[in-house]
């Protein structure tokens, strides 16, 4: 396993045990990171980082984080995965999407996740999971 995705993923458990300052501990106090690139604007820093990390919390529950593809160039790492989860309502959302983490050392100092908003939109407004969500997610995860 490389050595940024090794911290993916730990950042991906402690997302899943709802853990956000263990989260919080693998990112730059600087941090830039863009949730849907070109659809919102970047947050920036911890503090903010929080916060929208608290919001998703609430209406995030049996949460499956998945990469099914990863790549490293340097400091940088390329993921290809899913956001997979229940809201509070029990709606299922499963949102493809490519992700870009560029790291200073250890720790993530730009995050850019590619998502199309409207998927996890008409998921959470109770609309099934259509049929070429369905395909991207039912693939092998990557070790």
């Amino acid at each position: 396993m490389s050595r940024l995705y090794a911290i993916l993923q730990q950042v991906i458990h402690a997302w899943q045990a709802k853990d956000i300052d263990r989260v919080l501990g693998f990112m730059a106090d600087d941090i830039v990171w863009h949730y849907a690139v070109a659809v919102m604007p970047p947050v920036r820093g911890k503090a903010a980082a929080r916060k929208l990390l608290e919001r998703f919390q609430a209406d995030m529950h049996r949460i499956e984080w998945r990469i099914f593809a990863h790549a490293e160039a340097g400091d940088r790492l390329f993921v290809e995965g899913v956001d997979d989860y229940r809201t509070a309502e029990g709606r299922r959302v499963a949102t493809p999407y490519a992700g870009v983490l560029d790291f200073r050392g250890d720790l993530i100092a730009g995050w850019r996740d590619y998502v199309d908003l409207s998927v996890m939109t008409q998921q959470k407004a109770g609309e099934p999971l259509t049929r070429q969500v369905l395909e991207l997610l039912d693939r092998e995860v990557a070790p």
